[in-house]
Formats: structure tokens, C-alpha cells, sequence
């Protein structure tokens, strides 16, 4: 299941489309234009292409200059093609959000064609038939797709291919990768995840990896990162005409330093570095000087005098029992803490402390163990219970007592 896709509820009869994988568990669907909801993912089921077809329900296929037609509900028949009973003037028609998020997912995993230049496009209406010249680059837009619904969308509008992955990074997960593919010249991605103008304040920062490369090119490029998250400061002054697609859009340039060509000698000069050759290492407990005065003669004839061997490692400390009930609060694992710590390091130590109190429990034969974590927003819980069922030692793990710990604590049993 993937963003964009068509899905049906098994607890009823609503289609919708997917505009975000929230987790492994649940995901966002768009039922009508701007009503979101999420759905676990075992309670929708995506809907194939070939039943819209039998039932007469896929979504056209647009061809340059012409527009969806007017029916809101994507699973009604569709009577955009029908020919007019009066040749009367067509008037564009706003399309719904299901048509324009089914339009982009029916163009695949490729890349959206530039935009056209005939009669009706946007491009034959600056004066003298020629669409003004736009910034060279690589960029992020966030193009509407219905009043408070955005796409985000990559736009290269350069020469050459860019190989790029895209991210997303927010307070409960450090960072997750949704997408990497290849990008042509002159082109756009379909909408690579989607983000509603209601949630501004929540919204993740957006992480690109873009690595130009040209085929039969005379040098190699550095890989740019590029970390954008979105301020109301700046935001809504950033909408201005997106190159390629010929629409307004939130406009970010994410390639304002350029990748700098690697030179061809250089990358020669790397591979054929070799390290200086290492010194011969001498015999492991033996005296060369004496050995060579034996050997000369000019001593008398005796066993090598032996460099007195290096003295045996003192024995590690016994391995300490950890206490039955183990607290992973802040508070409890650095009562005098006073630095700030981000979220990221705080989960860090908390995962640290776990791994290292499982680790004793199972050497000291510990047959259970309690790890309280906490409510919060679920992280800390989510990633123990994954490291828990990954581990061939635990015999098996549930919630402890809700009467003594509430949800807040996880109870394991050890082989």
C-alpha cells in the first residue's frame, strides 16, 4: 500500500485515497476534499484497476488542456468525455481532490511530463506565446491539491537525471525514508507525500538527497543534503509560479550551493593511493639484541633471554543482577541532570539503559523483569515491544498490572 493509492473501508462503503503512511500500523485517508481519517491498515483494502473498469469507475485519462470533469465521488461514473448537447464554450471544472490525488497516482512511479505549451496551457498566455524564463535548478514545491491539502513534489529543472531520496523528520521519530528514484531532465514527481494546511504547526521537515549525474559525463558530483523545515514567517511569501509544472506552488530552491564536480584525476589519484608499506613486526616475546650476539658468537651459547610476558588482564567484574522493576524516566536514570537534552538523545539513553538491563537480566538467569516506560507518545513502548519480539531469549511479553503501573509498563518473561 503505498501514497496515492485507491482503498475501500471493510466497515463500509466510503472510498478514498491514501495521502500518508502515519506508521507500520495506520494510515491517512482522504474521503471527501479536505475530510482526512486514520484507518488501521487491515481495515481498508485497496481498490484494483480492474474493478473501476468493469464498474466503470477509473479515473480518465486526461490528455493535455483538458480538465476532470465535475463529479466529486471518484466511484460514480464519470461523464467528463460525453460529448455537449450545445457547442457551447467549455469552462474549465475545479477537480475534486479524490480526481487530482487518483490522476497523480495514475501516473506511476515515473516522473510527470513538463508542462504543455498548447492553446490553453499556461505557457501560451504570457505575451508573445512564450512562457518566461524560470530559475535553473532543483526544487520543492508544495502544490495545492484542493484548498487545504498540498503535494510535495521535487522539480528539476536542469540538464541532467538526479538520483534522490526523500525523508521526513519530526519530535517522536528522528528520521524515516519514504522515497528514492531516479528523476529526469525537465521533469516532476508525482506527490511524494501530502500535507494539510490545517496541521501548519505539526508539519515534519523534509529531507532530500540529490546526486546529478549525466550519461557519458566527463566528472562525478557530490551527494547534497538538504534539510528544509517550513516557518509561517516565510512560508506564505515563498507561493510564486513552479517551473516545469506551470502551476503556483510553495516554491523551495534546494540547490543553492551546486554539487561540486569531482575531478576525474582526483577520483584516479584515490584509487591508486596505497598505504605506506607497514613495518616488519618483530617476534612476538623474544630479545633480538641477545639473539644477535648469540648468533655472532661474541656470547656465550645460552637460550635467548625472553622479554617478560605482559601481564595477565585483571578479571572483569561480575556481572550485577538488575532490580526486578526497572524505571527508564529521565529523571530516574540522571536524578541530577541539569543539560537540555533533545528528544532524539533523551529516546537514545532510554534505549541504552534498556538494552543494557536485558542484557544482565538474561546473564544472571533472571526469569521476569518490568520496564516502566511511561505513557508519553508511544515511541519508547513501540520500540522496546520491536526489539522484544526480535529477541530469541524472551519467552514472551505483555502489559504488567494495569492496577499498580497503569499502561505505562512492560512485563518480560525470560527462557
Amino acid at each position: 500500500m503505498n501514497v496515492g493509492d485507491r482503498v475501500r473501508l471493510l466497515t463500509g462503503t466510503e472510498e478514498g485515497i491514501v495521502t500518508r503512511l502515519l506508521d507500520s500500523e495506520l494510515v491517512e485517508v482522504a474521503i471527501d476534499n479536505d475530510f482526512t481519517i486514520p484507518v488501521l491498515r487491515r481495515e481498508v483494502v485497496v481498490v484494483a484497476q480492474e474493478e473501476g473498469k468493469n464498474f466503470d469507475r477509473a479515473a480518465p485519462d486526461y490528455g493535455p488542456g483538458q480538465t476532470p470533469g465535475k463529479n466529486a465521488n471518484a466511484s460514480k461514473k464519470d461523464n467528463s468525455k460525453r460529448p455537449s448537447a450545445t457547442p457551447a464554450a467549455p469552462k474549465p471544472a475545479q477537480p475534486s481532490l479524490q480526481e487530482a490525488l487518483a490522476a497523480a497516482a495514475s501516473s506511476g512511479a515515473g516522473v510527470a511530463r513538463p508542462v504543455s505549451t498548447g492553446p490553453g496551457s499556461r505557457a501560451a498566455a504570457a505575451p508573445g506565446g512564450k512562457q518566461p524564463a524560470a530559475a535553473k535548478g532543483l526544487f520543492l514545491a508544495l502544490v495545492h491539491q484542493s484548498p487545504e491539502l498540498l503535494g510535495v513534489t521535487l522539480i528539476n529543472n536542469t540538464e541532467a537525471d538526479v538520483l534522490f531520496t526523500y525523508g521526513e523528520e519530526t519530535a517522536a521519530r528522528p528520521y524515516r525514508a519514504l522515497a528514492a528514484d531516479k528523476l529526469g531532465p525537465k521533469a516532476s514527481t508525482k506527490p511524494l507525500s501530502f500535507l494539510h494546511l490545517k496541521d501548519f504547526e505539526t508539519w515534519p521537515a523534509v529531507v532530500f538527497q540529490l546526486l546529478p549525474t549525466k550519461p557519458n559525463g566527463d566528472a562525478a558530483y557530490e551527494l547534497l543534503t538538504k534539510r528544509q523545515a517550513f516557518k509561517a514567517s516565510t512560508f506564505y511569501g515563498s507561493q510564486k509560479p513552479a517551473p516545469v509544472i506551470g502551476k503556483d506552488a510553495y516554491l523551495f530552491q534546494l540547490d543553492e550551493k551546486a554539487a561540486a564536480a569531482i575531478a576525474p584525476e582526483t577520483l584516479a589519484q584515490e584509487a591508486t593511493a596505497a598505504p605506506a608499506p607497514a613495518a616488519p613486526a618483530k617476534p612476538a616475546g623474544v630479545d633480538a639484541a641477545a639473539l644477535k650476539a648469540q648468533l655472532s658468537g661474541d656470547a656465550p651459547a645460552k637460550p635467548a633471554a625472553v622479554v617478560a610476558a605482559a601481564a595477565p588482564a585483571k578479571p572483569t567484574a561480575p556481572v550485577v543482577a538488575p532490580p526486578h522493576e526497572v524505571d527508564l524516566h529521565l529523571e530516574a536514570l540522571r536524578p541530577d541532570n541539569t543539560e537540555e537534552l533533545s528528544n532524539t538523545a533523551i529516546l537514545r539513553l532510554q534505549l541504552d539503559a534498556f538494552e543494557d538491563t536485558l542484557s544482565r537480566a538474561l546473564a544472571t538467569n533472571m526469569h521476569e523483569i518490568v520496564f516502566i516506560h511511561g505513557m508519553g507518545n508511544g515511541v519508547l513502548r513501540k520500540e522496546i515491544h520491536r526489539q522484544l519480539s526480535r529477541n530469541k531469549d524472551i519467552k514472551f511479553f505483555e502489559d504488567a498490572r494495569k492496577e499498580k503501573f497503569g499502561f505505562g509498563a512492560t512485563l518480560v518473561r525470560l527462557k
